[in-house]
């Protein structure tokens, strides 16, 4: 089907998405640099006088669910809202108890990569796995193929996508994500609302399909409102990315997301879009109006990230994890093994119902009655009369993406391999 036609949430199927030791060593930089000791991972239990989880009813035992999360579990962006999902899903569902090692990226944890985390995990008993991170692909069918009676799941990826260009048959693995390119497109369309220069800036991690997919929608959306509800010219309309390299920073290695954010507000960007999973683009915001400058800024991932500095955020898009993990859950309980590939749309009826709604937006305190521009662009993409994934579209090289009146495919947008002609900033 058409990505951007109207998508029902019931159109997409729900999945529920060890016998190897480590070494001394690998055990001990993960309990934290000591060569004796055993890596713990965080735990969340069920709440006191409840029933201990997924219990079976011939063990009693909880059905554990282990999670491998590249950043903090309080980013207040990607990994915040993965990790809060599943405390959602453990407070709806008590005979779930909940394992997680956050914090398993090159910088925190050098050599040691998810598949060692995620046997660790599978040995304190967990029988579903969550790898939360594009970069943890190869892990994730590592760990599935080592481990083929545990449930695998890779939130992004595309290995179990049997329509896909990287397909593998691997039948305990499962891919589950959002079409979060909606809320991108939301997000830039309040951009759009809130520039007085015309001047965006766009804060990147790295080069991927799925952030040049993002960053694209966002720019599709700005592009949009820009012009058809304030009556603006196009190509009055700057949308330049800085990518940093990673989805945080690690110094040394990438480019500092403060210095960047902070080079967008000096330089006449007076909105900048998050795209990482680390609020900078907030935190230096607040700082430069502070100091007098009129700048707004968009946050993404995490449904809070307005409160990090309410008064100039425009609006975010964010992510409800409990939605596909419930269900996710529930299956693998039941003995279905992931073998699908999710990707959900909002629930259009209602995009910011925690219970129904993958995908949300909350309009920022900046927004003003703008808002009501917002409220449009949602109504007419839930129902199918917009579709910024429409011809004629270019590359930024120029070079035909979309023709006139032609409707992206879901394999022309989740592989797009360039960013899209009036955006500035490298493609690759």
């Amino acid at each position: 089907m058409n990505f951007l036609g109207k998508s029902p949430l019931a159109a997409f199927p729900l999945l529920g998405r060890s016998r190897i030791l480590w070494s001394a060593l690998l055990l001990g930089m993960l309990a934290g640099g000591c060569a004796t000791s055993t890596p713990t991972a965080n735990t969340t239990s069920p709440t006191a006088g409840e029933s201990p989880a997924g219990t079976t009813a011939t063990t009693g035992e909880p059905f554990i669910v282990g999670m491998v999360l590249v950043g903090p579990k309080n980013d207040a962006g990607w990994n915040q809202s993965h990790y809060e999902g599943m405390q959602a899903v453990v407070q709806q569902m008590p005979n779930v108890k909940f394992e997680y090692i956050d914090k398993v990226n090159p910088a925190d944890r050098p050599n040691v990569t998810g598949a060692q985390v995620a046997d660790d995990l599978i040995a304190k008993g967990a029988k579903l796995v969550i790898f939360n991170s594009d970069d943890f692909k190869d892990d994730a069918l590592e760990t599935a193929k080592k481990h083929p009676d545990i449930a695998i799941i890779h939130a992004s990826g595309d290995y179990a996508w049997k329509e896909g260009k990287n397909f593998k048959n691997q039948p305990n693995l499962g891919n589950i994500m959002a079409r979060m390119e909606y809320g991108k497109m939301m997000a830039g369309c309040a951009a759009a609302l809130g520039t007085e220069t015309g001047k965006i800036g766009y804060l990147g991690a790295l080069i991927n399909d799925e952030t040049r997919r993002y960053a694209s929608a966002a720019y599709l959306g700005a592009r949009y409102c820009w012009e058809n509800y304030l009556n603006r010219n196009p190509d009055d309309l700057e949308f330049k990315v800085t990518w940093i390299g990673f989805w945080f920073n690690i110094p040394g290695k990438t480019l500092d997301p403060t210095k960047v954010a902070d080079d967008f507000y000096n330089g006449g960007y007076d909105v900048v879009m998050s795209g990482i999973d680390t609020p900078e683009a907030a935190v230096q915001g607040k700082k430069a109006a502070a100091a007098g400058k009129p700048v707004k800024f968009v946050h993404y991932d995490y449904k809070n990230g307005c409160d990090l500095a309410p008064d100039i955020c425009l609006g975010v898009p964010y992510y409800n994890w409990n939605v596909p993990y419930g269900e996710a859950i529930q299956k693998a309980m039941a003995g279905t093994m992931p073998n699908q590939f999710v990707w959900l749309a909002p629930n259009w009826s209602d995009i910011n119902n925690p219970q129904t709604s993958m995908i949300g937006f909350l309009p920022g305190k900046a927004l003003g009655d703008k808002k009501q521009y917002i409220d449009q662009l949602i109504k007419g993409m839930g129902d199918g009369s917009i579709n910024l994934f429409t011809g004629p579209l270019n590359f930024q090289d120029g070079t035909p993406y979309l023709k006139a009146g032609e409707t992206a495919t879901d394999q022309q947008i989740w592989y797009l391999p360039q960013l899209l002609q009036g955006m500035e900033g490298p493609s690759q």
